[in-house]
């Protein structure tokens, strides 16, 4: 199959970042990546175009690193808790889930995508729990919550 090698405009999922050069097939170029003004075919010509967007990519990932790690040290900071109702002996009615988290965290100010949070499995017991945040490539946060009864706990009767 015949092959194109191509310039990253601007970043595209799965394949590379602005700036990168990637080899990809031809069809897959002309069909869909220079329509899209995604990507422009390497040459000798293109040689400043390719240091400018270098460049920017540099610039775009140092602030979106900084604006990670601010947004990182502000989750440390940030203390959820849920008030749940429970039955009997505590037993949690329904659960909470990586959407009910990102709601809450919004609620607070923050912003977070749904690719962002790692919730292992909804949480369906009371107490302390970690979920993991990705902001970054470079910066994860073990984000942690609380999740409380919203009535007394009743003992179990036998």
């Amino acid at each position: 199959m015949a092959t194109s090698k191509v310039l990253l405009v601007k970043p595209v999922e799965d394949l590379g970042a602005e700036g990168e050069q990637v080899e990809v097939k031809a069809g897959y170029a002309r069909n869909f990546l220079y329509p899209q003004n995604l990507a422009i075919p390497v040459t000798k010509a293109n040689k400043k175009q390719i240091e400018a967007l270098v460049k920017a990519r540099e610039a775009r990932e140092a602030r979106e690193l900084e604006s990670a790690s601010a947004l990182a040290k502000a989750l440390e900071n940030m203390s959820i808790a849920f008030a749940v109702k429970t039955g009997e002996g505590g037993k949690m009615f329904g659960s909470i889930t990586a959407a009910d988290l990102i709601a809450r965290i919004a609620e607070g100010g923050i912003e977070l995508p749904k690719k962002a949070l790692h919730l292992a499995a909804p949480v369906k017991e009371l107490g302390k729990h970690t979920a993991k945040i990705k902001l970054h490539k470079d910066v994860k946060v073990e984000f942690s919550f609380e999740v409380v009864s919203e009535n007394p706990i009743e003992e179990k009767q036998d």
